[in-house]
């Protein structure tokens, strides 16, 4: 059993701080669980592009609120406390905080810990990585 204090992590190399957002990662690749999980806080007033283009991931919006655009759809949805997004075919999208937002998020594949977004709006491949087996039925 793993138990993890948010803010102990805080006080890390765990917690990843960049321009616009600050990640806590909670779960990491080397937690074996085949996902990592983080909490995410996106600074307002930022316009942050991404293309997870190596990972799958889904946020859940915990406090605050902004936009997500769609730039496949071109499509734009409101973001506020309770909402949950999925990008399920490594979407490329912008998130647009008016306020601090407080997410939860999980990765698939789980990063390492250190990752920053490259220039595409990415986290890089982990060319280590080893699937986790689907369970026996």
């Amino acid at each position: 059993m793993l138990i993890r204090d948010l803010a102990e992590i805080r006080g890390t190399d765990k917690n990843v701080v960049a321009d616009q957002w600050e990640s806590a990662r909670i779960l990491l690749k080397d937690d074996g669980m085949g996902f990592s999980f983080h909490i995410t806080t996106l600074y307002a007033g930022t316009e942050i592009h991404m293309h997870y283009k190596n990972h799958l991931e889904s946020v859940f919006v915990i406090s605050g609120e902004g936009s997500i655009e769609d730039l496949g759809t071109g499509k734009t949805h409101e973001l506020s406390p309770g909402k949950l997004y999925a990008l399920n075919a490594h979407d490329k999208h912008i998130v647009r905080p008016r306020t601090d937002i407080i997410t939860a998020c999980v990765f698939n594949p789980p990063v390492t810990g250190h990752e920053v977004h490259d220039k595409s709006g990415a986290y890089p491949a982990d060319p280590d990585l080893v699937k986790v087996p689907a369970p026996a039925n």
